[in-house]
């Protein structure tokens, strides 16, 4: 390796001669460039009265040298003069008394003057080729800064600082991970009865649902070094650098045993080998390969423990996910309406809440909201309130906070024709009285028809009572009702209808084709899953075209199926609006007038009618 690298070295030193030659052909082309003597048109010149300086230059011992003329436009000629003396007394006598002529002799630059240059040039290459030989000689010893691309990017932390007493919402993972961290306090426990610990536990999930935390968690509880890296710091550009860092990341992890060693976004390098056109990403399956070794190969980690994240556990490679490398997989999922209740104590511990924000009724509202969502709902109203300059984040500021973070700013200060707003008004009101009627689908909780973001001119908003694990059939039915709530309002009222209602149609039809060809709701079409393909990348080398996985008959019954649903869907909805005309007028004129009314204010029009 020291004779290659020595080797390479032969070619800074080509690139230095180089540039040194170029650069004394360019100096050696700067030097005076001298124009053919002719005595007579001198001579000429003097008596026109074009020149205004005669500078003539006689070379030491010897009769010859160099005339400098200037003439009055600033212009310069320089002639080679074979004598001296005769040149000069030939311009004393033919210059007039204005033109200048002079005798001097030749300046001489010393030798250091004309030397320096060189001596500057010379002494830069070598300096150059120091460094860089030092560099190579320390390359040799596993420590050069060239070579440092191969070294694991890691970050290690002695004591993260984090307990499962700061992950809130999250019991029965806290619950799986807790046997690692009795493993890694207590080993020989475990080692005495003949149990192996997990090598490497794989923590999956949506993004934001708390699986970094989780891991730090986990190190911190068990108080031992925790090596943290994300899975696309492996990948560079060349080859064999990423497996060179899932080297040094195992045997910085070796010792400083038993520790943990935590891969964030491990998709970025475990992903199926072979997929992609023409083969698959040759770095990545090397340094995968690596970690594949690494982890349960003829090497032993022991007291090393691997935990890894992701949200695409579906594309991971089978080898990595078999028993001996990751063992066990966690999955962490969004909170339930308790654990939203937890975090959110977690989040307000360093914030102060007026009296009338309710935590629980927060958690209430905020179905379907991870960890980190909560987080930034929270944030957001502690700005909101710090804007205003108050003292307490109020139940407005956590109202307006989840109206920013769920649905988008509210554009009120955007100047909307008042046909327009009428129409909006309308629309949702016809969403509200479904969700009002519906069974499963309810009940209102907040109504406007403030913008807030390209295409949505207002919005519904419900307040799930539970928070379901699975949908039913009557509640999929019922949520394609409501998605055409809105556009049944415009016909009914305007016979006409708007784009607006073009993403409620969308999800509409997406439901019902879900309903038929993924959960077999559809007695025609059966109980026969009919969907293509899972996934949203599309995986060339594996499944070129993605063909159907059934004919022509089939796909009209799908077709047919799902307009039978969303016709029997749109009859239905229209009926229960119709049936309410008058509330929706009231609610109708009630936004016009408040442009936003609560879930309470709603109700209270059908008290009325």
């Amino acid at each position: 390796m020291k004779n290659k690298a020595y080797r390479g070295m032969g070619i800074y030193f080509i690139l230095i001669i180089v540039g040194l030659a170029l650069y004394f052909v360019i100096t050696s082309n700067n030097a005076d460039i001298y124009t053919a003597y002719d005595d007579k048109s001198l001579e000429e010149e003097l008596k026109d009265g074009t020149v205004s300086e005669v500078d003539i230059v006689q070379n030491r011992e010897v009769p010859t040298g160099t005339v400098y003329v200037k003439y009055d436009d600033g212009s310069q000629v320089i002639y080679y003069t074979p004598d001296v003396k005769d040149t000069l007394e030939m311009c004393r006598k033919k210059a007039g008394d204005d033109v200048k002529v002079m005798l001097e002799d030749i300046k001489r630059p010393s030798l250091f003057v004309k030397l320096a240059p060189y001596i500057f040039a010379v002494i830069l290459a070598i300096v150059i080729l120091a460094i860089l030989l030092s560099q190579t000689a320390a390359a040799s010893g596993g420590n050069s800064k060239l070579m440092n691309f191969g070294k694991s990017r890691a970050k290690k932390d002695v004591h993260t600082g984090i307990g499962f007493k700061d992950v809130a919402g999250l019991r029965e993972e806290k619950e799986d991970l807790q046997e690692v961290v009795d493993f890694l306090r207590n080993p020989a426990k475990y080692m005495k009865m003949g149990a192996r610990i997990p090598k490497g536990i794989l923590l999956v999930g949506s993004p934001g649902t708390g699986k970094t935390l989780l891991a730090k968690a986990v190190a911190g509880e068990a108080d031992v070094p925790f090596f943290s890296i994300s899975g696309s710091d492996f990948v560079e550009m060349f080859v064999g650098v990423g497996a060179s860092r899932v080297r040094d990341l195992f045997e910085d992890a070796k010792k400083n045993a038993p520790c943990m060693v935590f891969i964030d976004e491990i998709d970025a390098v475990a992903r199926r080998r072979g997929t992609g056109l023409g083969g698959g990403h040759d770095e990545r399956e090397q340094t995968l390969n690596q970690l594949l070794v690494e982890m349960d190969g003829f090497g032993t980690n022991e007291g090393i423990i691997v935990l890894a994240a992701t949200n695409r556990v579906d594309i991971l490679d089978p080898a990595i996910m078999r028993p001996g490398r990751f063992d066990r997989k966690v999955m962490v999922g969004r909170p339930d309406v308790g654990g939203r209740e937890e975090i959110l104590k977690v989040h307000i511990r360093n914030k102060h809440l007026a009296e009338d924000v309710n935590i629980h009724e927060i958690a209430r509202t905020t179905v379907g909201f991870s960890g980190a969502d909560l987080e930034n709902l929270m944030n957001e109203a502690a700005i909101r309130a710090a804007k205003d300059n108050r003292a307490f984040i109020t139940k407005e500021d956590v109202d307006k906070s989840f109206v920013k973070v769920g649905i988008g700013t509210e554009k009120k200060s955007r100047i909307i024709p008042e046909k327009e707003k009428k129409i909006t008004a309308y629309h949702e009101a016809g969403h509200a009285i479904l969700f009002h009627e519906l069974s499963e689908v309810g009940p209102v909780h907040l109504i406007s028809i403030i913008p807030t973001g390209p295409g949505a001119a207002g919005y519904t908003m419900p307040l799930p009572e539970n928070d379901n694990i699975f949908n039913t059939r009557k509640k999929m039915l019922q949520t394609i009702m409501v998605d055409f709530g809105g556009r049944i309002a415009e016909e009914l009222i305007f016979n006409d209808i708007t784009t607006g209602a073009s993403q409620d149609i969308k999800q509409a039809t997406a439901t019902a084709r879900d309903m038929v060809i993924k959960y077999g709701f559809s007695e025609k079409v059966g109980p026969i899953n009919y969907e293509t393909n899972d996934d949203d990348e599309v995986f060339l080398g594996r499944d070129l075209g993605h063909a159907r996985n059934f004919g022509e008959e089939v796909a009209g019954t799908i077709d047919s199926e799902v307009k039978r649903i969303i016709d029997e869907c749109y009859t239905a909805a229209k009926t229960i609006i119709v049936k309410n005309m008058d509330v929706l007028h009231k609610s109708a004129e009630l936004l016009l007038e408040k442009e936003k009314i609560t879930g309470a204010e709603f109700d209270a029009l059908f008290t009325e009618s």
